[in-house]
């Protein structure tokens, strides 16, 4: 077998197996002999532990013999040095042995950036508590020393399973689309070079667009080019600009990701058989993103910001991608289209489809309300932290709200001017609520409903009559998705710079001396929740309902009564819900449920009276 001599392409040999490139880059080998990958992404984090092994066979069944995942290196380190690799969706080990037991291939995509409409793209936050933080360089030492940690832990758990030692992990990507953000070329190198140094020596490959990773050359020494929205042209003119190893298509788009207010779920129109006939005809390796996209579940979404005008884009809950397996696990008309395609030409028969999953559908509850958040407020930050209102990211915070809390002895009116509010505000002068701020455009028809303006027009504050002498300022704000895409990364959340009052008589000017209270919406704190409502007319409530099961199974929790929160099913953090759509419902798996009673908390930023929810059979 002849391959390419540098380290990271040696072909790996064990337990009867080896991979490697060819030594003039005409193909992937296994074993010696041409191989195609023939991949669909799915990610753990984003999938029911009990649904793993389904999800895999589901890809086998379509055609697929490799599963690409992400490690969403924030998912495992959400704490500066503590490492959680063994809880639950974070165990990506014990999924890719799951791929291996079901005679899957793997290539591994840790990052340490990932992109994936994730939170931040994958990079802990934590890093933001350091003002000056420059992301994904290597110019950056702080930056880099969290990497190296991070790095430093993968290694041992990969290790064993590397195609070298018997395990299906074929490759591994280094960073993800840095052509698109960079142009350090020395940045990918020393990301491969933490590898080698600690004894992973490949192979290696890299994900970019086709022009981008020629512009910027952020392939890596010997590895394998894969390539964004990838095809057969584009795959024969990476060949000619790279001639020496191999080039996939890295990402087929069979569906989109879609924002909160998009008009309906995007990529629904994609539809990927002339690329996939022609990759089956010309034996050429491909990835397609997403087989099955999942759920991001809990806080995990993440959001665009156009660099220029500072758009901010927040992503769905729902990870559903329009991906030929759908977000609960069923095959589209799209499945069986590129199954029939596929099998048509391979050798051996595709195995059978496994079972579509029992659902819940009908039963209909209403909560009740259980628990206002004003009555639940932790101990107000240190007057010396507060002088003016900081980020989450500086208090240590990662996720949830924060309420920034300021008396106006004095008040005579005015308007309220924030820089900046990210994401959401709602605002409440004496207790009553007085409108809100929204980094996202919301529609008009909404804003005017609760009187939220732009993150970028001061909100009018009520007249004085009647709210005494020193009224009490609320601010309470919800971080959603930070940015993970693009040059705008460093996306802190809650207040980042002044909280002023424009025509406010003597208080006119920024207001400082603040009150800070941190409200992560962990499991924590909404396991601690007092069932006390001292104001039911005041938003901020947390209502509650029972409903009992004698089978769980998948539902969706039609959400449409409502109009912007979360839901936790038996402390299982669904995620957000928005009355702008397009998503209304929110996927319940099983296994969040149980035989018996079921508790139910639905934490609405709005409503005071609750509203009917459903169980629904499906996204839409």
């Amino acid at each position: 077998m002849a391959v390419t001599g540098t380290a990271s392409v040696a072909p790996a040999r064990a337990a009867g197996h080896s991979f490697g490139f060819a030594s003039d880059g005409s193909a992937f080998l296994l074993d010696g002999q041409p191989f195609q990958i023939r991949s669909g992404e799915m990610h753990p984090a984003r999938i029911p532990v009990p649904y793993w092994r389904h999800r895999i066979r589901m890809a086998k069944a379509m055609g697929m013999n490799t599963i690409s995942l992400y490690v969403m290196w924030n998912y495992v380190e959400e704490r500066p040095g503590v490492f959680d690799f063994t809880t639950g969706r974070r165990d990506f080990a014990a999924f890719v042995r799951l791929c291996q037991a079901e005679d899957m291939w793997v290539l591994l995509r840790p990052g340490p950036y990932v992109c994936g409409e994730w939170d931040l793209g994958g990079i802990p936050s934590y890093l933001l508590g350091n003002p000056d933080i420059r992301l994904r360089t290597g110019a950056d030492a702080h930056y880099m020393s969290a990497v190296r940690g991070y790095v430093e832990q993968l290694i041992p758990r990969v290790k064993p399973l590397l195609v070298e030692n018997g395990g299906p992990i074929l490759m591994i990507q280094i960073e993800n689309e840095y052509g698109s953000y960079g142009t350090d070329s020395g940045y990918p190198a020393r990301l491969r070079q933490l590898w080698i140094d600690g004894g992973v020596s490949g192979p290696f490959y890299t994900e970019d667009g086709l022009d981008q990773v020629r512009a910027n050359h952020s392939n890596v020494p010997g590895g394998a080019i894969a390539l964004s929205d990838g095809s057969a042209s584009s795959i024969a003119q990476a060949r000619k600009a790279f001639a020496d190893v191999p080039a996939m298509a890295g990402e087929v788009y069979p569906g989109w990701l879609t924002h909160w207010g998009d008009p309906t779920f995007q990529g629904g129109g994609s539809d990927i058989s002339d690329r996939l006939r022609a990759f089956m005809e010309q034996g050429l390796s491909f990835n397609i993103y997403m087989i099955h996209g999942g759920t991001s579940f809990g806080f995990w979404a993440g959001a665009n910001a156009d660099d220029l005008s500072g758009h901010y884009q927040p992503d769905i809950t729902s990870y559903d991608y329009c991906a030929p397996i759908t977000e609960q696990g069923v095959a589209t008309p799209r499945y069986h289209t590129y199954r029939d395609l596929l099998a048509g030409h391979l050798p051996a028969p595709l195995p059978d489809i496994p079972a579509p999953l029992p659902t819940l559908d009908g039963r209909t509850f209403t909560p009740a309300p259980f628990a206002s958040v004003w009555d639940n407020l932790p101990a107000a930050l240190p007057p010396d932290r507060t002088v003016n209102p900081r980020p989450f990211e500086m208090y240590g915070q990662n996720f949830g709200f924060a309420l920034y809390r300021r008396p106006l002895p004095g008040y005579t009116g005015g308007r309220l001017d924030i820089h900046w509010v990210h994401d959401y505000a709602t605002v409440f002068l004496n207790g009553a609520y007085a409108g809100g701020l929204s980094r996202p455009l919301i529609p008009d028809q909404v804003s005017t409903t609760l009187n939220v303006t732009n993150n970028n027009a001061p909100l009018g504050l009520p007249d004085p009559g009647g709210l005494g002498p020193s009224p009490v300022l609320d601010i309470l704000v919800e971080g959603m998705g930070r940015t993970n895409f693009g040059q705008a990364l460093v996306d802190r959340k809650g207040i980042l710079e002044t909280v002023a009052l424009r025509d406010a008589g003597p208080l006119t000017g920024d207001l400082t001396g603040w009150q800070v209270f941190l409200l992560p919406m962990d499991d924590a704190f909404v396991a601690s929740l007092a069932p006390t409502i001292s104001d039911p007319n005041r938003p901020g409530i947390f209502f509650e309902a029972t409903i009992s099961l004698t089978t769980p199974a998948d539902t969706y929790l039609d959400m449409s009564g409502w109009t912007k929160g979360f839901v936790y099913v038996n402390d299982h953090n669904l995620g957000r819900y928005w009355e702008i759509g397009p998503q209304q419902r929110l996927y319940c798996p099983a296994p969040c449920l149980r035989r018996g009673d079921n508790r139910i908390l639905v934490f609405d930023l709005h409503r005071t009276r609750p509203a009917p929810i459903t169980c629904v059979p499906t996204l839409t």
